[in-house]
């Protein structure tokens, strides 16, 4: 075992040994520092063909921390944002395994981190950003469609059944009811809420004072800089080679594609089952010009 100043001695030995005189310790304790990297990239959703959430990317995050005594966890975010509550999982994940290993994380923004994106990145101690990123959009959203004026007019009749009045709320297929957009305001302003407080604990006092802040708009890299919701310009290799040399090495975490996928195998009932999910993530992207 170790013991002393710098040195190494065992059971039985009578002279302890300096380190620097152990060829294969001094080789390991001169290694340059590592960073681990974790991309989080897609539509944060529990379905879905390029899809984050907790359950597949909570075990490469896992990894991340673990393997290898990082120096850091860098997360590389590009993410328009989905689930409030998959964004909540994989945040808290992130914020207990940093104070678990005493580990800085750094979040790293590509094209954009707005709404859930947003919510991973203030998992991270800092935050930095592309002048161009797409950073915020604080707020909740629902959408959905009205087909009730033209199943009418095809002289279709729309019958449902249930067992509690509420069963079939903000059903697409009848007129709005105001009661039930009452209800969805209510949902939207607690989690609005939870976003926000999540925001303020993670950005402090840097967080600047736009009253625009939490009405769900965004802005690029540079104008976040200035609000607060980021702590600088630039990009992974050059911000932590800056923190931790430039010898420092990178080891880069990621969910693994199956056999099938790897091969191009996927078999055509899954293609077919992805393609409305495909439609849903393509309009989350669409939001944010990309």
């Amino acid at each position: 075992m170790f013991a002393g100043q710098g040195r190494f001695t065992c059971k039985g030995m009578k002279h302890r040994i300096p380190l620097h005189r152990i060829p294969v310790l001094n080789k390991w304790l001169d290694r340059p520092p590592r960073v681990a990297v974790v991309r989080l990239s897609g539509v944060i959703s529990t379905s879905g063909r390029a899809t984050l959430n907790d359950a597949t990317i909570g075990p490469v995050i896992e990894r991340a921390f673990a393997k290898g005594a990082p120096k850091a966890v860098a997360l590389l975010i590009n993410s328009p944002g989905g689930s409030p509550v998959q964004s909540a999982l994989i945040a808290a994940r992130i914020s207990r395994l940093a104070k678990k290993h005493s580990l800085p994380v750094y979040a790293f923004v590509e094209d954009v981190a707005a709404s859930g994106g947003y919510w991973l990145a203030c998992a991270a101690e800092e935050i930095h950003v592309d002048a161009a990123s797409i950073v915020g959009s604080i707020g909740v959203i629902s959408s959905s469609f009205g087909f009730d004026r033209l199943i009418e007019s095809h002289g279709i009749e729309r019958r449902v059944y249930t067992s509690g009045d509420s069963k079939s709320q903000l059903d697409p297929f009848k007129p709005e009811n105001p009661e039930d957009i009452e209800r969805l305001k209510l949902l939207q302003s607690d989690i609005h809420d939870a976003f926000k407080d999540h925001v303020r604990e993670s950005r402090g006092t840097r967080l600047g004072d736009d009253p625009a802040l939490f009405t769900g708009a965004y802005w690029t890299g540079k104008r976040a800089l200035d609000l607060g919701l980021v702590d600088g310009i630039g990009h992974l290799v050059p911000v932590m080679q800056s923190i931790y040399g430039d010898k420092v090495r990178f080891t880069r975490f990621g969910v693994k594609r199956s056999v099938f996928a790897r091969f191009g195998l996927e078999v055509a009932q899954a293609a077919l089952s992805g393609a409305q999910a495909g439609v849903q993530e393509r309009s989350h992207w669409a939001r944010f010009g990309l």
